[in-house]
């Protein structure tokens, strides 16, 4: 009894506007959700045909040209990288308009309004959770049997969805008062699907001689350094290297930093411009 007193002791403890937030949140995601799929034949299912069918095409095309990079087993490759990109791609497009997209709400309940932007990142956590089967389904199908190196997918996902917050934090903010942030970010992430190795390998730039500033860029890029431990983690089965882990801490505590004080600095106007 005495624990069961503590504990509510703790939970009568905590401040009001905390389990505001978390309700707020489970509410937004739980709709998210259900205006994704309400009026999908095929429902949850299109987000594991999704990435299957992308992967079978993908790998029809692209397979040929990549026979010189020696790339270890290309479907699971190709899907690994494909539906990570996704995420972040999926996440930081929800949070760019999610605040200009809960004006009304804002307008006449008092909210935390750093709910919207995490709202739509935990969203595609959610859809990018579905995708998953879709690997396990291409595992099952190569006889690819995972090892315990899975683990480094959880680190790699928390880094990666602290990056989809900061990331969403910022444009979110910025386009609010700049609403060619919507046609910007879509330019942005079409260039940064090509400098991604998505559905090519580092081993092309470096057989054809490419200037090691192409290189270095590239490895810079910080879904190279996710998609590369996602790939460690399924694809590899290895440990992924130390600069990739280091970077990718680096690039998540920077884009929640920039995020974080950008979003800050201009919360209070958003009213005035929503």
């Amino acid at each position: 009894m005495s624990h069961i007193s503590a504990a509510t002791e703790k939970v009568s403890h905590v401040p009001d506007n905390v389990s505001k937030d978390r309700f707020i949140l489970q509410q937004l995601v739980s709709k998210d959700f259900k205006l994704r799929y309400r009026r999908s034949v095929l429902g949850v299912v299109w987000s594991v045909l999704n990435p299957l069918l992308m992967m079978i095409i993908m790998s029809f095309v692209f397979s040929y040209f990549l026979r010189s990079a020696s790339v270890q087993n290309y479907p699971l490759y190709l899907i690994v990288g494909n539906i990570t990109f996704s995420l972040m791609n999926e996440a930081t497009s929800g949070g760019l308009g999610s605040i200009i997209g809960a004006a009304p709400l804002l307008k006449k309940v008092k909210v935390d309004r750093w709910v919207f932007p995490v709202q739509k990142v935990l969203s595609a956590m959610m859809n990018f959770g579905f995708s998953l089967i879709a690997v396990v389904i291409v595992m099952l199908f190569f006889r690819v049997m995972p090892t315990w190196h899975l683990v480094w997918m959880i680190p790699a996902l928390l880094l990666l969805m602290v990056f989809c917050i900061g990331v969403s934090l910022l444009i979110g903010a910025a386009a609010v008062f700049f609403r060619d942030m919507v046609h910007l970010w879509s330019v942005f992430i079409t260039a940064w699907t090509y400098l991604t190795p998505i559905f090519w390998d580092l081993s092309l730039l470096t057989n054809a001689g490419a200037p090691q500033i192409v290189i270095w860029v590239v490895k810079a890029n910080p879904m190279y350094n996710y998609l590369d431990m996602m790939r460690c983690a399924i694809v590899y089965q290895a440990n992924p290297g130390t600069t990739v882990i280091l970077l990718s801490v680096l690039w998540a505590v920077i884009a929640l930093a920039l995020g974080v004080w950008v979003f800050r600095k201009t919360e209070h106007k958003f009213i005035l411009y929503v």
